[in-house]
């Protein structure tokens, strides 16, 4: 029988390691580090992390926002989501606000989807996916300021929303691993 594979952690000696950028969320560190009989130097984006939300109601439709990016210059169609930027505050917990805040919708029923790395070659960001269901408005409204001020939001069928993903029209990262696991998690995989 073979064992299952899986993603395991590997230490190395670290040498050296200093804040070579200090940005308003997230920094760029440059690390030395002994790996084998060589000592490499990396640069990477130190990230705190983040939570992001399959909402989906009765009748499986999925809610999807859509805002202003600025790195890649295009407004594209997300799931709610968000940093763990609040201390003490757990993946779940900052699921639920990112809903609150982005949606204005609360969940009875959550559900841990996966936790994935988006770029594990250039930044440390691992970003929890939660599957919310059960909604309801929450009691008012947040108000939203910057790139949320206008975002859009639509429910689309999840079967409509992943053949966006298949087809390349959603390519946000998060959007699509959290509505693929979603689809693959009802049909009991």
């Amino acid at each position: 029988m073979t064992e299952e594979l899986r993603d395991e952690a590997h230490e190395v000696e670290i040498v050296e390691s200093e804040v070579a950028f200090r940005g308003i969320v997230w920094d760029i560190v440059s690390e030395r580090f002994v790996y084998g009989d060589d000592q490499l130097t990396r640069q990477y984006l130190a990230h705190p992390g983040a939570a992001a939300v399959v909402a989906l109601d009765a009748d499986e439709r999925v809610l999807l926002i859509q805002q202003y990016r600025h790195p890649i210059g295009e407004r594209d169609w997300e799931l709610p989501a968000g940093l763990l930027d609040v201390a003490g505050e757990s993946p779940l917990e900052a699921a639920q606000r990112e809903l609150a805040e982005e949606a204005d919708l609360e969940a009875a029923d959550w559900q841990e989807l996966s936790a994935v790395h988006l770029s594990p070659g250039g930044t440390s960001e691992l970003i929890h996916l939660f599957l919310a269901r059960d909604l309801t408005p929450t009691e008012g409204a947040f108000e939203r300021e910057g790139e949320e001020a206008d975002m859009r939001v639509e429910w689309l069928p999840l079967e409509e929303a992943v053949r966006a993903v298949v087809e390349g029209r959603f390519r946000n990262a998060t959007t699509g691993m959290g509505l693929l696991l979603t689809a693959a998690r009802l049909r009991g995989a």
